[in-house]
């Protein structure tokens, strides 16, 4: 019993040395916005870490006919925030062109479970990675006054929250479809 007490201790204490506890504001960043960087690559790095071990048959994955495969997840993700880099910065919807891109992946479906499949996870993981560096360009040109803005019926603040949010209820369900992966 002595040993399986001190073996949880150490779990517990190695977890809280590697895991991050804090919201730290990375070097050029106005405070909130700094603060919604931290915690949006914080969730990032989590989403990243459900689907790291993940094949071809992982990525493309559907837990039924229903559902949607990590790796469109991911491309969900990216294109959700890419939608809101050109509503909160440029006051607009995607284009023709950014619509091409990421239609698709932002309203997901059955058109997104034929067109997502046989790219590999670094595929979707590459196209996350560029949009979240882009974001992260753009808002280190903003201020917290602009945060605060009302961009159209959301504050700035409030759109890149959703971003999180959505951020971390799709890291849930990438949670559940990795544990039932075979």
């Amino acid at each position: 019993m002595k040993k399986s007490s001190l073996l949880l201790l150490l779990f517990a204490f190695s977890w809280t040395i590697t895991s991050q506890n804090t919201i730290k504001v990375p070097k050029g960043y106005t405070n909130d916005i700094g603060q919604m960087i931290s915690m949006l690559d914080n969730l990032k790095s989590r989403v990243e870490r459900n689907v790291t071990n993940l094949d071809q048959d992982g990525t493309d994955f559907l837990l039924d006919e229903n559902a949607n495969s990590p790796g469109a997840i991911i491309y969900h993700l990216a294109a959700t925030e890419a939608y809101y880099q050109v509503y909160t910065f440029e006051g607009r919807g995607f284009n023709k062109e950014e619509a091409e891109k990421w239609d698709t992946a932002l309203n997901l479906g059955e058109k997104a479970r034929q067109e997502f499949k046989g790219k590999p996870l670094s595929f979707y993981l590459d196209l996350y990675d560029e949009v979240r560096e882009k974001t992260k360009k753009l808002l280190k040109t903003k201020d917290d006054k602009w945060f605060k803005e009302m961009n159209g019926n959301m504050t700035n603040h409030w759109a890149w929250f959703h971003v999180m949010e959505h951020q971390a209820n799709h890291m849930g369900q990438l949670a559940l479809i990795t544990k039932r992966i075979k």
